[in-house]
Parts: C-alpha cells; sequence; structure tokens
C-alpha cells in the first residue's frame, strides 16, 4: 500500500507554510525541520527513512532488493533548495537517483518505489522475470526479440530459434556480457562473472 503525505498539513499558520529563506542568505527557500518532522512522527514507526537527495548513495539494485525485505519505508521528497539539514538526524539513508539535479524528489521517490515494489512477491505475475533483470547479477540484461522473425532487413539470431535450450542460455549469457562491455563497463568490475565469461570477455577484448 502507498501513501502520499501533504507537508502543507503540517504548515504553520493561515497559509499552511512549510519553508523559509536560509539562514546566512542565499537564494532560494528551505523546507522547515519542525514541518518536516512534524510530518515525519505522524508515519512512524518505520523501518526504513529514506531521503532523496542528490548527495545521497547511489540508488542500485542491490538497495532495491535490500529494501523489498522491509516491511514499511518512509520517502521523504524535497523541494526548493531542500530539507533543513537537521532533518538528517531522522533518516535512515539518504539516496540519490543520479548526478543530476531535479526540481524535487518525487520523480527519484518514484523510481525507488518502483524499483523497490516489484521485487515484493505478488507484484509481478512471474517472479521468474526479475531473476533475469539486467544488474541481478552485476550485468546488464540480454537483447530481448520477439515477432517476426525478419523486419526490414533485420534478422533474429538463428540461435533463439532453434530450440536448443542450453545454446540459447549461452548464447544470452554471452550477450549479456557483450553489452555489458559496450554500454556500461564499469559495471564489470563488481560483476558475478564465472570463469567462461572471463574466457569470453577476455576474447571480446581482443576483438576490440
Amino acid at each position: 500500500r502507498v501513501e502520499v503525505v501533504d507537508l502543507r498539513a503540517f504548515g504553520l499558520g493561515r497559509h499552511r507554510t512549510v519553508d523559509d529563506t536560509p539562514y546566512g542568505g542565499g537564494a532560494g527557500m528551505v523546507i522547515r525541520a519542525d514541518v518536516a518532522v512534524a510530518a515525519l512522527e505522524a508515519v512512524l514507526p518505520a523501518d526504513e527513512v529514506i531521503l532523496l537527495s542528490p548527495a545521497g548513495r547511489p540508488f542500485t539494485q542491490g538497495q532495491a532488493e535490500e529494501l523489498a525485505g522491509k516491511g514499511h519505508l518512509v520517502l521523504l521528497c524535497g523541494r526548493y533548495e531542500g530539507f533543513d539539514a537537521r532533518v538528517e538526524a531522522f533518516v535512515t539513508r539518504t539516496l540519490s537517483v543520479g548526478d543530476y539535479v531535479l526540481m524535487g524528489g518525487e520523480v527519484a521517490a518514484l523510481a525507488v518505489l518502483e524499483a523497490t515494489a516489484r521485487l515484493v512477491p505478488g507484484v509481478i505475475g512471474d517472479p521468474e522475470s526479475h531473476r533475469q533483470d539486467s544488474f541481478v547479477r552485476g550485468l546488464l540484461d540480454y537483447p530481448q526479440y520477439t515477432r517476426p522473425p525478419e523486419f526490414r532487413g533485420l534478422r533474429v539470431p538463428e540461435v533463439l530459434l532453434s530450440g536448443n535450450h542450453r545454446e540459447v542460455d549461452r548464447f544470452r549469457r554471452r550477450e549479456a556480457l557483450r553489452r555489458t562491455l559496450t554500454l556500461r563497463p564499469d559495471l564489470l568490475s563488481g560483476a558475478r562473472i564465472g570463469p567462461l565469461e572471463a574466457l569470453w570477455l577476455a576474447e571480446m577484448d581482443r576483438e576490440g
């Protein structure tokens, strides 16, 4: 179950104010600690209180798997110049979805929510599908194909039409490795790679 909490419900005064100018000067507005913590305490206890911020640790598939095992998560979405830094005393972890700045934390929270929720049993009809996802072994997923077998001169690899499941699995493992090497070589240092895949990787390096 997902519940949205409006900070303005905990705002101050007739105008339900949630922010103020920063101490020390500077542009923008800062969300007040008293307002943010009042909203937070209204939904506690929680297994995790997560602040979405560009300053956080990069959100990964591994963290999604960890969070999927938790019962109650609270995601704090900032706006303007973010939260008063004292809010961090009430946070269990700070996460970032990338090295860029959004107008607010809502989009980042949705990314964390979807990546985590789809791992909860019963959310996806076939649990095998997410066991084959990109990043599960630290590699990108292999390329997928469906009908028609040929489209504008582009053919589906013959091995996928062969019915030989062993060769299909071998092809997919190799292509996942090739795709990762080409698009995200930074992932390889932390990937779970077996001896055969290490041999394939060496061959691909030699091929350039």
